[in-house]
């Protein structure tokens, strides 16, 4: 592929509205990939839970979300989104993040306009900076990328904490300053989706996270509300979470896991997910002096 990664997903939402899940893992990932979707999500949240078990509260480093981007990055060939948090610090870490993060794959990185220590979107108690520092964050994001196509996404947190008025007026600023799309979150209602919708001519990104604020709304409620991608960014970890819970009662309670196997990927499946079957082709071209396919 000549495009950049950028420029795909920028060709992707311009086409139609696209679903992205995120993934826990860079195989899953390729998951993602497999089953046909369109772009794959990074989340900080599920990093921070998945690989540190820790809350989403900022203690995710950077270095350690670009190693996981970069196993990511090098594991699919579709557009990656990376949920950055706050940049990693203020102006000048951010563009050290955007410098990272686009050198490791990332084809849009989401920044957000709360104040450390940062929580869950759908959590009570966020608190947010001065609209002005996070203009400043994304003239630094701007500034950094070195492909103008790099996808910078400001999140805005205001619904929840200063109201729908302010989520809108700080989307308009954040787009002034040189946002490419517009990410708000823990709206509550099908009707806050498409007044925000109204108030906003940007890409927007929909975030559909379960057990949240706001409502489960579809691909197509969203697309015709006006909507660019959609989020799902830690539906896979829930799922697989909690079918390793049940497995683990299955496997103490049986003895035996015999009852899982139909639940099971299988090892077949697993190597095939994993192209291992090339990496065998290839060993046996080194030790047979043949050039490797």
């Amino acid at each position: 592929m000549t495009d950049t990664p950028g420029e795909r997903l920028r060709q992707l939402v311009a086409e139609s509205t696209i679903q992205i899940p995120g993934a826990p893992s860079a195989l899953a990932g390729r998951l993602v990939e497999r089953m046909g979707f369109d772009a794959v999500y990074l989340s900080g949240a599920s990093l921070s839970s998945n690989v540190l078990a820790l809350p989403d509260v900022g203690l995710l480093t950077l270095t350690e979300l670009t190693q996981q981007l970069t196993y990511l990055s090098r594991s699919v060939e579709i557009p990656i989104i990376v949920d950055a948090d706050t940049g990693f610090g203020d102006v000048v870490n951010v563009e050290r993040t955007v410098v990272e993060l686009e050198a490791a794959g990332a084809a849009a990185i989401q920044l957000e306009d709360q104040q450390l220590p940062k929580k869950c979107g759908h959590l009570s108690g966020k608190a947010l900076v001065e609209p002005r520092a996070m203009v400043a964050k994304i003239h630094a994001a701007v500034n950094a990328r070195s492909d103008d196509s790099t996808v910078i996404i400001a999140r805005t947190d205001a619904r929840g904490v200063t109201g729908m008025a302010d989520a809108i007026a700080r989307a308009h600023r954040y787009l002034e300053a040189g946002a490419d799309w517009i990410f708000p979150e823990a709206l509550t209602s099908r009707e806050e989706f498409e007044a925000f919708a109204r108030e906003v001519d940007a890409p927007l990104i929909a975030n559909m996270t379960e057990f949240g604020k706001g409502p489960l709304l579809t691909i197509h409620e969203l697309a015709e509300l006006g909507y660019s991608a959609v989020l799902y960014p830690v539906t896979l970890q829930r799922v697989a979470m909690k079918a390793m819970e049940t497995a683990l009662a299955v496997l103490g309670s049986d003895g035996t896991q015999h009852e899982l196997l139909d639940l099971m990927q299988t090892r077949d499946e697993l190597y095939d997910l994993l192209e291992y079957r090339q990496f065998e082709q290839r060993d046996e071209a080194y030790f047979s002096g043949e050039e490797p396919t």
